[in-house]
C-alpha cells in the first residue's frame, strides 16, 4: 500500500510568469490539468511550495519574463530539474529574427504551441497585460510581431491620469453611444480594441500573408471578451502558454 505521505507523480509543473499573473499546472507529456492563477507578485518560494506538495513533478517548465522571479522557481523546485524557456530551447519552431534573445519567453511557448495544435503559417494574439501579436510562418519560423497596450492598462491609465472617470470592470457594452460615463468609457475600451486588433491583423495579413489563409489563435485574460465579434480570429485557448510549455518540455527534458 502506498504511504499516505507519498506525493502523486506527474511529469512537469507548468508555470508561465508575466508582469501582472502567473499561471501554473501540473501537466502530463499529453494533458494540462487545471490551470492556478496567482498574481506574480506573490509569487513567493513559500507560496510555490504550497503548490507544489501535492504532486511530485519530474521536472519544472517555465517562461518568465520577470528575472527577479526565477531564482525564486529554482529555489523552491528543490531537486526537480527547472527548465526555463529561451530562444536556444527546442521549440518546434525555428526562429527568424534578429536578435532572439530579446524575445519574450511567452510569445515563444504561444509560438511553439500555435504550430503544433493549429499547424502554420499562423498569428498568436496574446491579451495580456500587453496584447502581442506573434507570426509563425508557412516554413515554421518565428519572424516576430507586434506588442500594443493591453486593454486593462489602458482602461487603468485613464482611471490614474484623470479626477472624473471611473474604474472599469470590464464588459461587453449594451450600446456603442454611452448614456453615463462609465457607459461611454466601457464602448471606448471595446469597442476601440477590438478596432486596434482588426487593423493590426489586417497589417499583418497583408504584409506576410496577401495570398494565402493564416491561422489566427488568441489567448490570454481578455480573450473571450474581445474575439467574440472579431472574425479574424477563428479560435480561443486560454491555455495556450501552458500547452507551449508542455510541448517544450517534451522536446528539452527527454519525457516524450
Amino acid at each position: 500500500m502506498m504511504p499516505a505521505t507519498a506525493k502523486r507523480k506527474t511529469d512537469y509543473l507548468l508555470i508561465d510568469i508575466s508582469n501582472s499573473f502567473t499561471k501554473l499546472a501540473f501537466s502530463s507529456t499529453q494533458r494540462i490539468g487545471r490551470a492556478t492563477r496567482i498574481p506574480t507578485r506573490s509569487l513567493t518560494k513559500a507560496a510555490l511550495r504550497e503548490i507544489m506538495k501535492s504532486r511530485a513533478a519530474g521536472a519544472v517548465v517555465v517562461s518568465s519574463v520577470v528575472p527577479a522571479k526565477n531564482r525564486i522557481v529554482a529555489s523552491a523546485a528543490r531537486s526537480a530539474p527547472v527548465f526555463f524557456l529561451s530562444a536556444t530551447s527546442k521549440l518546434g519552431v525555428g526562429i527568424d529574427y534578429p536578435q532572439p534573445d530579446s524575445i519574450g519567453a511567452d510569445r515563444l511557448a504561444n509560438a511553439a504551441a500555435v504550430a503544433q495544435l493549429y499547424g502554420r503559417p499562423a498569428i498568436v494574439v496574446d491579451f495580456g497585460t500587453a496584447v502581442t501579436f506573434d507570426v509563425v510562418s508557412a516554413a515554421g519560423n518565428y519572424v516576430g510581431g507586434v506588442i500594443a497596450p493591453g486593454l486593462e492598462a489602458m482602461t487603468s491609465f485613464l482611471y490614474h491620469r484623470t479626477a472624473l472617470l471611473p474604474k472599469l470592470s470590464l464588459q461587453e457594452p449594451r450600446r456603442a453611444i454611452g448614456k453615463t460615463t462609465r457607459g461611454a468609457m466601457m464602448s471606448g475600451a471595446i469597442y476601440g480594441y477590438r478596432g486596434l486588433v482588426r487593423e493590426i491583423l489586417a497589417h499583418i495579413r497583408s504584409e506576410a500573408f496577401p495570398t494565402g489563409n493564416v491561422r489566427v489563435v488568441a489567448t490570454g485574460g481578455y480573450a473571450e471578451l474581445i474575439a467574440r465579434t472579431v472574425p479574424e480570429i477563428e479560435a480561443v485557448h486560454p491555455g495556450l502558454t501552458l500547452e507551449g510549455l508542455r510541448i517544450v518540455g517534451n522536446l528539452n527534458t527527454g519525457r516524450a
